[in-house]
């Protein structure tokens, strides 16, 4: 005979709201026991009357919800083992923290509330052992820290965050996290909750980002959450979350590669590398989850395991399948191979090249987003970031050659292309600079810094790296590519010395992110190009 599983929730509370008796007034026509309504409705309509929310009523709330508390402590010591004894306690906790939601409205009024030292009898709570409880003040939270709550009030929002933290609310939310199960509906619910309260505090305060992932096994459930075949809205929502943990913090991006999450994101991501996505939130979940495989691959050792894990090869399969993740899968390369040779060798050794080239070439394969000109734009500037990182990775040897030779075949197709690439981003930048100029033209004033930041973001990064692959391709000294090179500029009204002038301007604004060493070596290369040149 197959048994079925208790359920270990303590539901006291909720069972004793369902099971409510037949006799228990409902309305009032027949079958209320011959009890008048009328002074009941009465009652309702005054406790219903909204009152004025300032110290005086949260004083008031905090002081019914310490006594609620008090009394559902009280109960569940003398009654352990009977839960009929203190279910009354509980529902009326749980309305008590109803109640204190009202406090979503007031945000002015936070540093009082931590004063009164509610905060830490409210964080108690998520280890309540009926789950319920928990489930209560995970969505109180979540009220207490909405964006649109705390919005114009950084001040208290900080108050409330930083009591939040040092009362060890991200412990007490992530060993909450693992004691939900998502096939309930309720506890699906406050899964992502907790995680929307995790954002919230991240908003107020960015250190959190890193906080959580030292102090909690929040990593450990965020890798199992998106390891999950099926989609919803939750693995969604963890893609979310996982993103923005790396995005800023090498720490994090670190600990994370530590605990085998580049595997688990290259098998995330190889879900879809023969399917799409099957709806709008779903597409948004692999968008995200390739957001976090780019900032993972940044340190160093993270790229090395992605090598190893064989995701060069599988971002070159995504992009044959010419499924939706095409371009994502060239994002995710281009983060790879930047200053790491060892993965600009293993994208050559398996037949890589032929495929970027592609791409470079214009031959993207058509899908709705495809058609929007910002990521055909955000494509095309991938593409050549890669082949840029694939100069400057493979710098001898028969890889190199074979890297050189994708520009001589089909009578210097790709040269043809490279420079229509230069004097379209170059035609970008100088308007970018005369709409500057009109500016301060008008008396606003711009800096130097602002300037180049302004011409960067209208292309000249871009328009850097082309002409950091001309100058590559001019000092392999193959005389067919310098001569098509010479007859393209001329054809334009361009020289060398145009060249020369965008090369020169990229030397002397090279950060120094890697250190000193590694911005020495790149402006040596520069320069030898402008010698050349």
């Amino acid at each position: 005979m197959d048994m079925e599983l208790p359920d270990t929730r303590d539901r006291s509370f909720k069972r004793k709201r369902d099971d409510l008796p037949d006799s228990y007034p409902a309305s009032n026509g027949g079958g209320n026991g011959g009890v008048d309504l009328s002074l009941l409705e009465a009652v309702e309509r005054s406790q219903g009357t909204v009152e004025v929310l300032d110290l005086k009523t949260l004083k008031k709330l905090v002081l019914a919800f310490e006594r609620r508390l008090k009394e559902n402590i009280e109960a569940r010591l003398k009654y352990p083992d009977q839960p009929e004894r203190f279910a009354d306690s509980e529902i009326e906790l749980h309305e008590e923290l109803q109640k204190l939601k009202v406090l979503a409205g007031g945000p002015e009024l936070y540093p009082d509330l931590v004063s009164l030292n509610t905060i830490p009898s409210i964080l108690g709570l998520l280890s309540h052992e009926n789950t319920d409880i928990a489930i209560d003040v995970v969505q109180l939270l979540e009220d207490l820290t909405d964006e649109d709550v705390l919005e114009d009030n950084d001040e208290p929002a900080r108050v409330l965050v930083d009591a939040l933290v040092e009362n060890n609310v991200l412990e007490l939310l992530v060993q909450n996290l693992h004691r939900l199960s998502e096939s309930d509906p309720d506890e699906m619910a406050a899964v992502y909750n907790t995680l929307a309260t995790i954002e919230n505090l991240i908003e107020v305060k960015p250190a959190v980002a890193e906080l959580v992932c030292e102090k909690t096994k929040l990593f450990r459930w965020l890798l199992t959450k998106i390891r999950q075949k099926e989609f919803d809205s939750n693995k969604q929502y963890a893609s979310e979350i996982l993103a923005i943990l790396l995005q800023n913090s090498k720490a994090n991006q670190k600990k994370l590669g530590q605990m085998n999450g580049v595997d688990v994101m290259l098998q995330a991501v190889a879900m879809y590398k023969s399917k799409d996505p099957k709806t709008q939130d779903e597409e948004e979940m692999l968008e995200n989850l390739f957001d976090c495989l780019c900032c993972l691959v940044m340190p160093l050792e993270n790229k090395e395991r992605f090598v190893k894990a064989e995701g060069v090869e599988l971002m070159i399969i995504i992009m044959k399948q010419k499924k939706s993740a095409y371009g994502s899968a060239i994002r995710a390369l281009d983060f790879a191979m930047t200053k790491y040779p060892p993965a600009c060798e293993r994208f050559v050794d398996v037949l890589g090249l032929k495929t970027a080239f592609a791409t470079f070439m214009g031959k993207i394969p058509q899908y709705k987003k495809n058609k929007k000109e910002r990521y055909q734009e955000d494509l095309e500037e991938r593409i050549i970031s890669l082949i840029a990182s694939l100069f400057d990775g493979i710098s001898r040897g028969s890889r190199r050659e074979r890297l050189l030779s994708k520009f001589v075949e089909n009578e210097y197709e790709k040269i043809d292309r490279l420079v229509e690439l230069y004097v379209r981003y170059s035609d970008r930048v100088k308007a970018e600079m005369e709409r500057l100029n009109q500016l301060e033209f008008d008396d606003l004033e711009i800096d130097e810094d602002e300037r180049y930041n302004r011409r960067l973001e209208s292309g000249l990064y871009t328009l850097q790296l082309i002409a950091v692959i001309l100058g590559h391709l001019w000092c392999s000294e193959h005389a067919g590519m310098r001569a098509r090179i010479e007859q393209l500029l001329k054809l334009q009204k361009l020289s060398k010395e145009d060249v020369k002038d965008i090369l020169q301007e990229y030397h002397d604004n090279i950060g120094d992110l890697d250190g000193p060493d590694e911005k020495e070596r790149a402006q040596t290369k520069i320069q030898k190009f402008i010698s050349a040149l």
